[in-house]
């Protein structure tokens, strides 16, 4: 797989584009965040599997540019960040999303490059591809922006803003994200720390809750 690897980065060096900079500066949290967002806030996957015979087929669909090889450079890009090859993920994304059949595509990629981001412990780079999924969409107020923001931004010790995010979520569904208990259920896909760490913002919310305007 590490020859494999080479010569991905090497198909897509070239055309690498700038990555942005990071201490990402928010906007103030919105009211409500009702949009579920399925289209963007999920992997990108080109061809079902894994391992050597994948990452060959997807080199071949970009190489031929066939349909959708802005998936196949998604998908080999979350391959390589996950594998600790960082740069050549970067430059995979960076292709991607030059290439990218829509708008609503070029918003799943940036989903999709900062959990690889923030995985690899890149917070700050993961909140500006966050933002740049938010960003941007007219009336859209995707649900899964107030939790996940909230977790970057505790992270990173930035705990005003944290937990006035985690408010939006509990302003939008109270049923939801008032009670520890329903974290499991709303996020079965995170990680187990990440959703303890999404617990203390919940105590510090309750503890002192923000008053909304």
């Amino acid at each position: 797989m590490h020859r494999t690897i080479q010569r991905v980065f090497a198909l897509v060096l070239l055309s690498c584009l700038p990555l942005l900079a990071s201490a990402q500066s928010l906007p103030r949290p919105a009211e409500f965040y009702f949009d579920e967002d399925t289209a963007v806030a999920q992997p990108i996957v080109a061809i079902e599997g894994s391992g050597e015979a994948v990452i060959e087929q997807l080199i071949q669909q970009m190489d031929r540019g066939r349909r959708n090889n802005d998936r196949a450079a998604a998908q080999l890009a979350h391959i390589s960040m996950a594998s600790g090859r960082v740069d050549t993920g970067k430059a995979l994304y960076a292709r991607a999303t030059g290439m990218a059949s829509s708008a609503q595509m070029r918003h799943s990629l940036a989903w999709n490059h900062g959990w690889d981001l923030y995985r690899l412990g890149d917070i700050d780079g993961a909140l500006v591809q966050w933002m740049l999924a938010f960003n941007n969409r007219g009336a859209v107020r995707p649900a899964w922006v107030p939790p996940t923001l909230a977790l970057a931004l505790w992270k990173l010790d930035r705990k005003p803003e944290a937990i006035a995010w985690y408010a939006a979520a509990v302003r939008t569904y109270p049923d939801r994200w008032a009670y520890e208990a329903s974290l499991p259920g709303l996020l079965p896909d995170w990680s187990e720390e990440d959703r303890a760490t999404l617990s203390e913002v919940l105590a510090a919310w309750r503890e002192d809750p923000p008053t909304w305007p």
